[in-house]
C-alpha cells in the first residue's frame, strides 16, 4: 500500500466546497497563481491539500531529468533538456504530478539547492544538488503556516514564483533551473498576518471555518472514524469516484486553452476589478484564467456569467483594501451588477 492510498480521500472531504474548487481550478490551469487557504485549526486545510496527490493529473515529463522538465514546453526546460529537444533526442514519459511539501524550519540551501564548487573547479563542469524548488518544478508546492515563514525564505519563493526559475550563485559561479509550480499555502490568521508581497502572489484566496450544522459535523466524524478503522478499505470503496474526478481534471486541462473568451466576459471582469479598486492587472488575469478553468471543468466551451461569479470572490478577497481593523466584505450583488452586461 502506497503513501498515497493511506491519505484521507479528497472526494470524501465534507463541505469546504470553495477550497476544493479553488484547488481543482489551479490544477487545471497552474497559471492562475496558486491558492491561499485561511482558516482556524481543525478545518481540514492540510488534510485536503495533501489528499490532492490522489487526483493530480499526469503530465509529459523529460526522462532522466532531475527537474522533470515539461516535455511540451521547451522555453521552460533546463539547458540539458532544451539541447536534447532541439536535437530531436528528448525522451518523454507520463508521470503523475505530486504535492511537494516545504519542510518546517527549512534552510535556504535546502530550498534553492547547492552547487558543488569543488567539482566545478576540478572538472570545469557544474554539479548541482537540487532542493525543494527543483522538486517542485511542474508540481504543487505546499507551504503550511505560510504566514510564519522567515523573510529570506519568502523572498526565495517570491523570486521563483515570479520568474519560473530558481537562480543560485556561489563563489561567483551561477546556475539556474526551471521552477514553475502551483503554490498552495495554508495559515491560521490568529497566528499572524502574511507579508503583502507574498499575499498578492496568490492567484486565489479562500477563507474557511468550522461547520456549524449538526448533521454535517456528524458526517465528518463518521467518515473520519470509518477511515481510521480501515484506511485501505475506505479508500478502495471510493476509488471509482477518485478516478472519475482525476479524469475530469485531466480532460479540463486539455480543454482549458480552447475555451472561448468573449469581449463581454473581458469587459465584465474589467468592470469588477474597477468596482473594487483593485490595483494592477494581476487580478484581471487571474479572474479570466479561473473562469476559463471553471468552464472547462464544467464541460463548457465558453466562459459564462456563472464561471466569473463563482470565481471572482476567490480572486478578490485578499486584494480588496480595507482599514486595519475592518473585515473585508465583498458584496456579491455588486459582482452580479457588473455581470449584467454579459
Amino acid at each position: 500500500m502506497t503513501d498515497e492510498m493511506i491519505l484521507f480521500p479528497f472526494v470524501k472531504v465534507v463541505g469546504q466546497e470553495k477550497m476544493k474548487r479553488a484547488l481543482i481550478l489551479n490544477m487545471i490551469d497552474p497559471n492562475i497563481g496558486g491558492v491561499l487557504i485561511r482558516g482556524e485549526k481543525g478545518t481540514a486545510k492540510s488534510t485536503t491539500v495533501r489528499s490532492l496527490n490522489q487526483i493530480l493529473p499526469e503530465v509529459d515529463t523529460s526522462v532522466g531529468c532531475q527537474f522533470h522538465c515539461d516535455a511540451r514546453s521547451p522555453r521552460n526546460m533546463c539547458e540539458e533538456c532544451r539541447a536534447k529537444y532541439e536535437a530531436g533526442k528528448l525522451e518523454s514519459a507520463k508521470r503523475r504530478m505530486k504535492v511537494v511539501e516545504l519542510p518546517l524550519n527549512v534552510t535556504e540551501d535546502r530550498i534553492s539547492g547547492s552547487l558543488d564548487i569543488e567539482h566545478v573547479l576540478r572538472t570545469g563542469h557544474k554539479k548541482f544538488e537540487g532542493g525543494v524548488l527543483a522538486q517542485a518544478n511542474c508540481n504543487l508546492l505546499y507551504v503550511d503556516e505560510v504566514n510564519l515563514l522567515d523573510d529570506h525564505i519568502v523572498d526565495l519563493l517570491l523570486d521563483s514564483a515570479a520568474m519560473g526559475r530558481n537562480y543560485i550563485e556561489r563563489e561567483g559561479i551561477s546556475f539556474s533551473h526551471p521552477s514553475k509550480f502551483v503554490l498552495v499555502g495554508t495559515m491560521n490568521p490568529e497566528e499572524g498576518n502574511i507579508r503583502p508581497q507574498l499575499l498578492d502572489r496568490f492567484g486565489m484566496s479562500v477563507d474557511i471555518s468550522s461547520e456549524q450544522d449538526v448533521d454535517i459535523k456528524k458526517e465528518i466524524i463518521l467518515r473520519r472514524l470509518a477511515f481510521d478503522a480501515d484506511p485501505e478499505g475506505y479508500t478502495a470503496a471510493c476509488q471509482k469516484d477518485t478516478d472519475e474526478l482525476r479524469k475530469k481534471i485531466a480532460d479540463a486541462r486539455e480543454m482549458v486553452n480552447k475555451i472561448e473568451i468573449t469581449d463581454d466576459a473581458i469587459d465584465a471582469i474589467a468592470r469588477i476589478t474597477l468596482k473594487f479598486n483593485i490595483e494592477g492587472h494581476r487580478a484581471d488575469l487571474a479572474m479570466i484564467r479561473a473562469a476559463k478553468a471553471n468552464a472547462a471543468f464544467m464541460g463548457r466551451s465558453r466562459i459564462m456569467k456563472t464561471d466569473i461569479e463563482e470565481t471572482a470572490m476567490m480572486v478578490l478577497s485578499h486584494r480588496v483594501k480595507s482599514g486595519p481593523f475592518d473585515e473585508v466584505k465583498i458584496d456579491r450583488g455588486d459582482i452580479q451588477t457588473c455581470l449584467s452586461g454579459m
